[in-house]
């Protein structure tokens, strides 16, 4: 009897160890290991990363359900953890602001609120309950990451300081937590919005552009001081999988070799973040109805080329993360056209590459007071490719079926989408006007590659066939979109396909646009250019352009010098910008006269 007891007591207290965070057996033993038993994932999106911005003064109250429902999502529970798991999700993103929502930051103070850290960590165990694996980060949060890029030493002197602090206090708390819970260092802030003039944080502080040599140098260091800070955090800090978010995650930025992963005293414990939304003229687009055609050949053949380049960390023994993805349902909440096709051929991407991701979602595909997803196609997509259904696989087995199906998919796509007036080939020369709308919601060809199908339905394109020197017009009609007009512009140019091999050194010469059949005042001249060695191009408005760096060797004219030229000879500032129904552009195209 007494030797009985004994062993029940023992059975209890090894009962109570495995259920204690931190104490979960059977570790990945590397960091692409984990990868792949994070399987695919899910955002938990617009909730706890969920903030007024600074519009109301930072940190109002301490009640974090507050916050948690401040964007339209409901309060989280342990069913909807359970509903994600279900549905084919084994790991769960969830984007926190702690400094917003849980400190007094813009009063200096960084101590992060324990009923906020308190919530954050339910919500953790009801993922890691369900059998996830969790990630959690700083994102966005009211724009505090401005304060980095201030003009004020001390200002960017206590933006490190909270941001170690942040860090410091949030590996404490989660210390005895097991490899199952990941740390991120942030969301899409490192690079591209240390400039950013938070209403909260960093109202008139900035009034520079940071050199992208800076951002580097900055998102590098930050990330440094992220992966010390927490493995000085104790207990099973020491050894956490820590996810190291790429410059914007924005995936050309990242292969850049200015991007330097951190170095780190525990071994293969770091991942990369990257984020998916390309093009966003489809995946971003605020309606079903607003979004550009997808699926052709190239369209597939452009997201593996892209995926492909974060194959380089996986080479240097990094985890790869797309921490978020998506052809996003827009505003009228309808499923974009193709959506569970791009969704497949995503995973199909990361199957083949040896990455993990994470579908962001705000109810829009998984809907949180339903707990399930709600179309039919798309849980199709998800269901059966958790971790279970590729247990006992090994990854070749699991990446040569990725392979596969997506090179069966790109066989059977179509080679266009729509049909053209114009002839195209590596023979022709076809003009059009790039175009993206003031909020990229609708666009047209946008790149140096003749892409028709590459368009918001409703826009009724004019191009020409170039045929050598002469006088040509081509336009732009936005009456059958579903707006019946286009909101000012992003990026817009006159690009002619092929131009730089069939009439090489041949210029255009815009003689007049119209806007709604009205002639237009010019802020400067136009000039000719060339991104890639084939497309010649003109811009009617890239404010990405340096025109300090434009010279003999990059532009030219048809006539006279390159006095007056200019990048946006749009006035975006006009009121006939403001309602674009017809956008038209006469030009004459020959050598410099």
């Amino acid at each position: 009897m007494k030797m009985h007891w004994i062993l029940t007591v023992l059975l209890l207290v090894a009962l109570l160890f495995w259920t204690l965070p931190g104490l979960a057996e059977d570790a990945p033993e590397n960091a692409i290991e984990m990868t792949r038993r994070m399987g695919n994932g899910i955002n938990l999106g617009n909730t706890m990363e969920a903030c007024n911005g600074g519009a109301l003064g930072g940190n109002t109250t301490d009640d974090p359900l507050f916050y948690e429902t401040m964007w339209g999502q409901p309060v989280t529970t342990a069913e909807m953890m359970r509903g994600m798991k279900e549905a084919g999700f084994d790991s769960i993103r969830i984007p926190v602001a702690w400094m917003t929502n849980a400190t007094h930051l813009k009063d200096g103070d960084y101590t992060i609120s324990p009923a906020y850290l308190k919530r954050v960590e339910e919500i953790v165990n009801y993922a890691l309950d369900a059998g996830m694996t969790v990630i959690i980060n700083d994102h966005w949060d009211g724009g505090w990451w401005g304060m980095f890029g201030s003009d004020t030493e001390a200002t960017r002197q206590l933006a490190m300081e909270a941001y170690v602090g942040m860090w410091r206090q949030v590996a404490a708390y989660f210390a005895d937590y097991d490899w199952r819970l990941v740390f991120e260092s942030a969301n899409e802030e490192l690079g591209a919005r240390f400039d950013e003039n938070s209403p909260l944080y960093c109202q008139d502080s900035i009034t520079h552009t940071m050199p992208d040599s800076e951002r580097y140098r900055l998102t590098n260091e930050i990330n440094q001081a992220f992966v010390d800070t927490v493995r000085a955090g104790g207990g099973n800090n020491a050894q956490r999988f820590l996810l190291i978010a790429g410059f914007g995650t924005n995936i050309d930025k990242t292969f850049d070799s200015r991007f330097i992963m951190p170095t780190d005293s525990a071994e293969n414990r770091l991942m990369v973040s990257v984020h998916y939304y390309d093009p966003w003229s489809y995946c971003g687009a605020s309606s079903a109805k607003g979004a550009t055609l997808w699926g052709k050949k190239k369209d597939y053949e452009s997201m593996a080329a892209l995926l492909g380049k974060m194959k380089k960390f996986t080479a240097g023994g990094y985890g790869v993360v797309i921490g978020e993805y998506g052809a996003l349902t827009g505003s009228d909440g309808i499923m974009k056209a193709n959506a569970p096709a791009y969704h497949k051929a995503f995973l199909d991407c990361c199957d083949a590459l040896d990455f993990t991701s994470c579908l962001w979602d705000c109810s829009g595909f998984f809907v949180r007071r339903e707990g399930r997803i709600v179309e039919d196609k798309m849980a199709a997509v998800y269901a059966g490719r958790n971790v279970a259904s590729e247990a006992g696989k090994d990854y070749s087995e699991i990446a040569a079926a990725g392979k596969a199906a997506l090179d069966a998919t790109i066989a059977d796509a179509p080679e266009t989408l729509v049909e053209t007036s114009v002839t195209v080939s590596d023979e022709t020369a076809v003009a059009w006007i790039m175009f993206s709308e003031g909020s990229w919601a609708i666009s047209y060809s946008v790149g140096d590659t003749y892409t028709p199908d590459s368009i918001t339905p409703g826009v009724t394109p004019t191009d020409v066939q170039i045929t050598g020197e002469g006088k040509y017009t081509v336009a732009l009609d936005f009456t059958g979109t579903e707006k019946g007009y286009a909101e000012n512009t992003a990026f817009s140019a006159v690009g002619i396909s092929n131009g730089e091999q069939l009439f090489p050194g041949y210029c255009i010469h815009i003689t007049e646009i119209r806007i709604n059949g009205e002639p237009v005042k010019l802020k400067g001249r136009n000039y000719t250019c060339s991104d890639d060695g084939k497309c010649t191009r003109s811009n009617l408005f890239n404010e990405w352009v340096d025109m300090k760096g434009i010279t003999k060797a990059v532009a030219r004219v048809m006539y006279g010098d390159l006095t007056g030229i200019s990048a946006t000879i749009l006035d975006r500032g006009s009121d006939c910008m403001n309602r674009i129904e017809t956008l038209e552009v006469d030009f004459m195209y020959g050598p410099h006269k």
